[in-house]
């Protein structure tokens, strides 16, 4: 009986210590600025949601800057109302125009800056999501938003680095839209905007799968661990009884 006791102290030991190794491995990733969902169709609209958590200890998010990237503009942007924080928008002249509905745009949005209330923001702990709705979406394989994240303590995070396909991820990646072109057989209704995407539902439905993946790794190990402690019982049962 002791031995099985070892054995089983021993399972539970190393299946805790497999758990822990994956979800650590799945925490940090979630950790900086992303848009939400990451892939898009060219020519169409969309909601996307920039999710914003805050990374520091004592200070809240206070003040988000999201910036347009200059080779990819979008004819039409706008934003959502987010409680407590007010929004502004720049522009900045594009060459060649942007047509929208048969209309030709030389100005497009550059930037767009949130900003606290007075003893609001992001607390410790917490995130925030800034939807926005962009259309038509550039004639790219991708959008880079560069985005800088101020704190109430003066610290600013830069999520600015572009990710390499094949390397690892930078230290402060800039949140990615990837684009894809839109399929021969799709006959959208003539300057009619698509239909807006969920950026929560996608985003929450990545994390639901990666929960469920994790989930079922442990119960598997789980599994392993119990089918190995009843062949020790099986084992020890007859020599008990002689």
């Amino acid at each position: 009986m002791i031995r099985i006791r070892r054995s089983a102290t021993a399972a539970a030991l190393a299946l805790a210590a497999v758990a822990t190794a994956v979800l650590g491995l799945a925490g940090p990733a979630s950790a900086h600025v992303t848009v939400n969902p990451k892939e898009a169709t060219q020519g169409g609209y969309g909601r996307f949601a920039f999710r914003v958590p805050n990374e520091s200890d004592t200070a809240a998010t206070t003040k988000v800057e999201v910036v347009l990237p200059e080779n990819a503009a979008v004819g039409s942007v706008s934003t959502m109302p987010v409680a407590g924080w007010t929004v502004t928008v720049q522009k900045r002249k594009v060459d060649p125009p942007v047509e929208v509905h048969g209309s030709q745009l030389t100005e497009a949005v550059s930037k767009l800056t949130w900003t606290a209330a007075t003893g609001g923001g992001v607390k410790p702990g917490e995130f925030q999501e800034f939807p926005v709705s962009m259309g038509p979406l550039p004639q790219v394989d991708k959008m880079v938003f560069k985005v800088l994240q101020t704190y109430s303590d003066g610290n600013v995070s830069r999520w600015i680095e572009e990710p390499t396909p094949g390397q690892e991820e930078p230290e402060h990646p800039a949140p990615v839209l990837t684009l894809t072109a839109a399929s021969a057989s799709a006959s959208p209704a003539a300057g009619a905007p698509a239909a807006a995407s969920g950026g929560d539902d996608d985003a929450d439905s990545g994390t639901t799968a990666t929960v469920l993946g994790v989930a079922g790794l442990v119960a598997g190990l789980a599994g392993l661990v119990l089918g190995g402690l009843a062949f020790l019982r099986t084992r020890r049962e007859p020599a008990a009884k002689s």
